[in-house]
């Protein structure tokens, strides 16, 4: 399934719903206002039961389906699928990601150590707080020359840091300041609108192998083509499960937390983003989140 948090016109709030394969939304929420609050709120529920979040949602609208509201996608606008209470990311999982690292740092041979060592790149990105949604804007910080979009497959945790479903994920990273120094690394990856999230989720049943999919990225730049790439998640060095666990290790995460599991995408040293450029992430099985990149003031 695919689940997504959406508004439509006349309506109170922020819906829960899934989206079928012909573009139509189910509203759980206007099923059971109560159950279907909020993602967390199904999370919840299906930990309870012990069932697995398509379960949960057939089992609850079965008999009841003849009471849930539709709507046409073009009638709904989609919003950011969760506020997470925690964001964090995996760093140099991907070659390219190593090799990106190892040109803008001033601390030469850093990063190929990270990519070989035991223990991988885990930090904490933001809260839900500086998080947006699809269709809205993505910030580049003001004091950075060298500002990118970093395009990821990014989990999303429940109870005990268990893996429910997926989503796209954009880290927006000031590459000049990371460059300067690696203890700069909080500025250039925490800021106003440093992350995307969306447009929807799939669950673990509609993404049967998450480490075979393709991710692609492209930048538009008045209209026209800037930058283009993509890379398959097949390609990353570490498994998810080894992600998590060292994640989990000694922590607490809460649940609806999202863990981005690194960019093998990486625009040209001399790509910086501009004002007004608009990035398009798609990973096949999810779907494509787009925003606009704006300088913050």
């Amino acid at each position: 399934m695919k689940i997504c948090s959406f508004a439509v016109k006349g309506a109170f709030g922020n819906h829960i719903g899934i989206i079928s394969s012909e573009g139509e939304i189910t509203d759980l929420t206007s099923i059971n206002p109560e159950l279907f609050a909020s993602f967390s709120t199904l999370v919840k529920e299906a930990h309870r039961t012990k069932k697995s979040l398509d379960d949960f949602i057939g089992s609850s609208i079965t008999a009841q389906n003849i009471r849930a509201k539709k709507y046409r996608l073009d009638q709904a606008a989609l919003k950011i699928p969760l506020p997470p209470p925690e964001v964090w990311a995996a760093g140099v999982t991907y070659l390219k990601s190593r090799e990106a690292r190892e040109v803008e740092t001033s601390l030469k041979g850093l990063y190929n150590y990270v990519y070989d060592a035991k223990r991988p790149e885990i930090f904490f990105k933001t809260t839900g707080l500086r998080c947006v949604g699809p269709g809205e804007e993505v910030g580049i910080r003001s004091d950075s020359k060298w500002s990118v979009p970093e395009a990821e497959l990014t989990l999303v945790l429940g109870e005990n840091c268990e893996t429910v479903g997926y989503t796209i994920g954009n880290d927006m990273s000031a590459r000049d300041i990371e460059g300067e120094n690696p203890l700069y690394l909080p500025q250039a990856k925490v800021f106003r609108k440093c992350c995307a999230l969306g447009p929807v989720i799939a669950t673990r049943e509609e993404i049967p192998d998450p480490r075979n999919l393709t991710i692609n990225m492209t930048i538009l730049r008045d209209g026209e083509t800037a930058f283009q790439g993509s890379v398959s998640t097949s390609s990353l060095k570490r498994s998810f499960d080894e992600l998590v666990s060292y994640l989990n290790s000694n922590n607490e995460i809460p649940s609806c937390s999202v863990f981005m599991t690194g960019t093998g995408i990486v625009p040209p040293d001399d790509f910086a983003l501009k004002d007004k450029d608009v990035i398009e992430i798609e990973i096949e099985g999810i779907g494509k989140l787009r925003n606009l990149a704006t300088v913050l003031s």
